[in-house]
């Protein structure tokens, strides 16, 4: 029994409102069924801190972070702050939990529910059977590379953004996607751009080094304009891809919509291994790589399933709680398999219903699931 378990929960902005609260009911349903107790505490993050608080990461919210076992992230940003100065647009509450947390590995499952396969815009033969995971590295590269800025040059302007990586960067990524990939189908694919960008150049020669320890699982290095084709061509030749900060970024996002919607995608944005557990780690931040929407915010039609999916990783890398994440897995397949879909996802034959009836399926489900030894 895991008992207090301290969850930091930050809604943020547009659907994320809509979309943490069904992910919260799900965790408590399990709290409840495997005798496990959640202690939820909300903060205020993103364009909802920025109006109340002038700054997307406001000290109390990085407080409340930092005492939590792991942090449940909604999606923050939209159009109302895009005109902002860089350093205070919603998006750098991200990246500002990620540094402060030390979340430098972030894990982006995709997977091919196969009543989805109709979702996804590609031909069936192609997707069926997709099951990869992308190791991004989260903390480093262009993202966070200095100097960095918008500064006079000559007669005009000039962009310059720093894409840099130590080894010690990288190989600490490396060694969390070897890991990833050594309980997987032990295939790794780096991806790198190492025949135009000596920082990858480096990239690759740390991931050959760090291979040395993991002989047991199959290295290969593909540059990241051939990995995009290659995903699409054939996705299911990758098991587990690792790469840097913007090129995971983009990959995954493509990924993502080989399965049908960006709506049913989790993601762990994750730091070094605990002590106690060898396969669980000291913080974890739990969000769905989908963004804000507003566009769609407040109608009742956003997809919850990424964010409940989250939760199910959750417990899975953040606690070491197997039984309880595919309970929640096998609740969201379940409730997909009965034809059951948000408007994202809706297709002929299938059940159209809105945000909150979805989580209160997928709570049902769960209620249904028997225990063993219960």
């Amino acid at each position: 029994m895991a008992d207090n378990i301290k969850v930091a929960v930050f809604p943020g902005d547009g659907i994320g409102r809509e979309i943490i609260p069904q992910a919260v009911a799900v965790l408590e349903v399990v709290g409840r069924k495997f005798g496990h107790q959640f202690n939820f505490k909300s903060g205020i993050v993103g364009g909802a801190a920025i109006d109340q608080f002038g700054e997307p990461l406001p000290e109390e919210t990085l407080r409340l972070a930092e005492d939590a076992d792991a942090v449940l992230l909604g999606a923050v940003g939209g159009p109302k702050w895009e005109g902002m100065d860089y350093a205070i647009r919603p998006e750098r509450a991200l990246l500002g939990l990620r540094e402060k947390l030390g979340l430098f590995a972030n894990l982006r499952p995709a997977i091919l529910y196969p009543m989805m396969a109709d979702a996804s815009t590609l031909k069936r033969e192609v997707i069926d059977g997709i099951d990869l995971m992308v190791v991004r590295e989260l903390t480093g590269g262009i993202y966070f590379g200095k100097p960095r800025g918008i500064e006079k040059f000559g007669q005009e302007e000039r962009g310059v953004n720093t894409l840099v990586y130590t080894t010690s960067e990288v190989e600490r990524i490396a060694r969390v996607a070897f890991e990833v990939a050594r309980k997987r189908r032990k295939k790794l694919t780096s991806v790198d751009k190492a025949n135009v960008l000596e920082v990858t150049e480096l990239w690759r020669k740390v991931v050959i080094s760090v291979h040395k320890d993991y002989p047991d699982v199959e290295l290969s290095h593909m540059y990241v304009d051939n990995c995009a084709m290659q995903l699409i061509r054939n996705p299911k030749q990758f098991d587990v891809l690792v790469t840097t900060n913007m090129f995971g970024d983009i990959l995954s996002d493509a990924a993502a919509m080989l399965t049908g919607s960006i709506g049913m995608l989790p993601s762990a944005s994750m730091g070094g291994q605990t002590d106690k557990d060898p396969h669980g780690y000291v913080k974890g931040m739990y969000e769905p790589i989908h963004g804000s929407a507003p566009d769609i915010a407040g109608r009742d039609i956003a997809n919850p399933l990424a964010t409940i999916l989250s939760a199910a990783m959750m417990l899975r890398y953040s606690f070491g709680l197997e039984k309880e994440a595919c309970a929640i897995d096998d609740a969201v397949f379940n409730v997909l398999e009965e034809g059951y879909r948000t408007p994202d996802i809706f297709s002929e034959g299938t059940q159209k219903i809105g945000t909150k009836e979805m989580g209160d399926q997928v709570v049902a489900r769960l209620k249904e699931w028997k225990v063993v030894g219960s």
